[in-house]
Formats: C-alpha cells, sequence, structure tokens
C-alpha cells in the first residue's frame, strides 16, 4: 500500500482537482491523508465531501507544512509514503 499525505492550507481553488487526480490513477492500493492544517476557507468542507474508504481525514489547528506531514506519518498505513501538495494534480 501507498500513504500518499495531502497537507492542506487554504487550497480551496486547487483542492478538489487535486483529490480527483489521485483518486483516478490506475493503482488502487492507495490510502490518502488529507490533512487540513487549520484552513480559513472552504477546504475542509471539500474533503468533507468525499466518502471513499481510502480517504483519512485529519483536521488541525495551524502549525505549518512540516507540522501537517508529521500529522499524516503517525497514521500512515503504507509501506510507501508520498507527498502531494494541495494544488498539485
Amino acid at each position: 500500500m501507498i500513504s500518499i499525505i495531502v497537507p492542506i492550507y487554504n487550497a480551496e481553488q486547487f483542492l478538489r482537482e487535486c483529490i480527483d487526480s489521485i483518486l483516478s490513477q490506475n493503482y488502487s492500493n492507495i490510502e490518502i491523508i488529507l490533512v487540513n492544517d487549520g484552513s480559513r476557507d472552504g477546504s475542509l468542507n471539500i474533503c468533507q465531501s468525499y466518502d471513499d474508504s481510502r480517504i483519512v481525514l485529519i483536521d488541525k489547528e495551524n502549525a505549518g507544512v512540516s507540522s501537517a506531514r508529521n500529522a499524516g506519518l503517525k497514521v500512515a498505513k503504507g509501506e510507501y509514503i508520498a507527498f502531494i501538495d494541495a494544488d498539485d494534480t
């Protein structure tokens, strides 16, 4: 399994495209760890709108991208880890 960690901070403009891009990959043995790092826009609502068993959502206070990545690492179950920024597709 591959754990894909996505740190999120005020990324509502790009976030849905990012998540959809990950979900549409041919390789399906993944977990997607969305780490909302205290966003003040609609990012958390976008994350909550997905109903997919591969998605894990962490909602935490803002502490920066490194803190968000580390929060994702703590819950990751994959043998391999990948990091994708919320504005990547």
